[in-house]
């Protein structure tokens, strides 16, 4: 099992950020990353809140993913329940606090693939590979939410 956390700090308010971030169907704007996303069940009190469940491709692969926590402006969590390749998902989670300058956002996933020579494949590929992604979707949102203050 992998534990991968990207944090960033972005320079728009916690509610706006939260509100990018939790919203699957900005990801696509991560370009070469998210290739689409389908939000097949509405969640709780909001479109992506609560047991929504929301399906990504992204480069890596397809994921079905439910939210499990929902706490706006300061996080919310998933879990993948479907994916391929498989894998196994122990939960991953957007934290967002207040900081000078900003929004710090901290985003963690806990996961392995399931196939053969998977710890390898894991720790050399895939955990670089995510995070890298992840990036990819923070820096889509800090360029959409602050391209009017540059």
């Amino acid at each position: 099992m992998e534990t991968i956390t990207v944090e960033r700090i972005i320079a728009a308010p916690a509610e706006d950020v939260f509100e990018w971030l939790a919203d699957a169907s900005n990801y696509p704007r991560a370009t070469w990353v998210v290739l689409r996303q389908q939000l097949a069940v509405p969640g709780e009190g909001a479109p992506y809140g609560r047991n929504a469940v929301r399906r990504l491709l992204w480069v890596v692969g397809w994921f079905r993913e439910r939210i499990t926590s929902y706490d706006p402006p300061r996080e919310f969590g998933y879990l993948v329940e479907r994916s391929f390749p498989p894998s196994r998902h122990e939960g991953g989670k957007l934290t967002f606090t207040e900081v000078p300058g900003g929004t710090r956002v901290v985003w963690t996933t806990s996961a392995e693939v399931r196939l053969p020579f998977a710890a390898t494949l894991s720790r050399v590929l895939v955990k670089p590979g995510v995070a890298y992604i992840f990036g990819k979707v923070l820096a889509a949102a800090e360029a959409d939410l602050t391209k009017g203050s540059r």
